[in-house]
């Protein structure tokens, strides 16, 4: 006890404005400290998308930008793997990558991915990239929809247009980046992994999302105009995939996006609801129409088509049916075809997707056979005399049994009825042929055949 009083006594004395400053100085310190410490690790986004662009994608990757915006997120990766796609979609693909507040990443994976064509151009717009080992990128020649080549024109003038949009993008990765990329576009060069790597087109080769974020943990990179270090360390990844209602509109567009499909969905679709106005009474063929009708106009809107073009279909149909009211020897058939197969042409002129001539006149000719020998087939039977029950009476042939004076008994349809003549005051031998004129209870009203 007596060495702890020393101890005290030899303490320095401080008088209390020091003791409240100490303490004061020692309160500040733990008070910067804390949230030091207690700061939650980064998050991180991961978003996946496998297939041609399309506007899924767009509505799928605003989703994910505007929800890492409003939390705040390190980054958002997009996992890629994809052939390329339509050039308008891409540009506005492009366009929000690069307007995007929090970096985006554009990692080309799984292994044996591709980032092809508009591929390249939404690599190379992420503000950092990356590659899967075994993955592809380049290719970005300007094709049609479906893959074929361009005209010679439209082949130069799309060319030029993308070499200098890709050009601008790689312009801040460095000389062979931007050598490279001018040939991805003009003379479809492609590279691994390992070659884009070597050329600074991406930032890393990367086996999964854990090793990209170390990988580019402490890259500088700039966002929207800022310079940003990217601090991915030990940053908590959370998935983002596509809603079921994404997924779904993602594999109906794959498979309704091809010009021949589009017009198909649309000349069944039609001629379906037709059928259905012609018979009414069954509402599935109406249904199954309708959507079809709905389903081809969205695929022509994917594939930027003329729109005029549907005039001149529509006003196909309305010469088919106007040929089976007024039969014209065929003449408005022959016309029908004609107008049909200058409105699908119509609907692809000037775009770059190629135009489908087999299917266009396969179905042309599928169409006129349609309404000359279906939908006629359908109405004559509309209009085609009843063959059994009252009204088919009316118009048949009787036979008087006995002297019509006026009244008396005939035959009709194998059966013995009254009758009494209609405008003729008789009398009527028997076995004289007679018309039914109209039906009164049991009686029928007939005159002389």
């Amino acid at each position: 006890m007596k060495s702890l009083l020393l101890r005290w006594n030899a303490f320095p004395r401080c008088s209390p404005r020091r003791w409240l400053a100490l303490v004061a100085l020692v309160v500040g310190f733990a008070l910067l400290v804390t949230p030091a410490l207690a700061q939650p690790s980064p998050v991180v986004y991961v978003m996946t998308f496998d297939g041609p662009v399309n506007p899924v994608l767009l509505s799928y990757l605003e989703r994910g930008i505007n929800l890492a915006e409003t939390e705040g997120t390190a980054a958002l990766v997009l996992r890629l793997d994809t052939p390329g796609g339509q050039v308008d979609l891409t540009q506005r693909v492009v366009k929000m990558i690069r307007a995007s507040r929090v970096p985006v990443i554009v990692y080309v994976w799984p292994t044996g991915a591709n980032a092809g064509s508009a591929g390249t151009f939404i690599t190379l717009a992420g503000h950092a990239a990356a590659m899967a080992p075994g993955s592809s990128i380049g290719a970005a020649s300007p094709v049609a929809a479906t893959g074929e080549e361009l005209g010679e024109t439209m082949t130069r003038k799309v060319t030029n247009i993308l070499a200098a949009d890709i050009e601008n993008l790689a312009q801040r990765r460095g000389e062979r980046a931007v050598e490279w990329a001018r040939k991805a576009v003009e003379e479809a060069a492609a590279a691994t992994a390992d070659e884009a790597l070597a050329m600074g087109v991406v930032d890393a080769v990367a086996v999964d999302v854990n090793d990209l974020l170390a990988k580019l943990d402490g890259l500088e990179v700039e966002v929207a105009g800022q310079e940003q270090t990217l601090k991915l360390a030990g940053a908590e990844v959370r998935e983002l995939p596509l809603t079921a209602a994404e997924r779904f509109f993602n594999t109906l567009i794959n498979a309704i996006a091809i010009p021949g499909i589009a017009i198909l969905l649309i000349v069944l679709g039609v001629q379906a609801i037709i059928s259905e106005f012609s018979q009414p009474g069954g509402y599935v063929a109406g249904i199954a129409g309708g959507i079809a009708v709905l389903l081809g106009l969205y695929a022509l809107g994917i594939l930027n088509a003329n729109w005029a073009g549907l005039g001149f279909i529509a006003l196909s149909f309305v010469l088919f049916l106007a040929d089976i009211k007024a039969p014209t020897h065929g003449l408005l058939t022959l016309g029908g075809i004609v107008t049909f197969i200058f409105g699908s042409v119509m609907l692809f002129q000037g775009t770059e997707v190629p135009i489908p001539w087999g299917t266009i006149i396969g179905l042309a000719i599928f169409s006129a056979i349609f309404f000359s020998f279906v939908i006629a087939k359908v109405l004559q039977a509309q209009r085609r005399r009843p063959s059994s029950g009252q009204e088919a009476l009316v118009g048949a042939r009787a036979v008087a049994r006995t002297e019509l004076n006026p009244s008396g008994k005939v035959v009709a349809q194998g059966e013995w009825w009254d009758a009494e003549l209609e405008g003729d005051p008789g009398p009527v031998p028997p076995g004289t042929e007679l018309t039914v004129v109209r039906r009164d209870g049991f009686k029928l009203r007939v005159r002389r055949a």
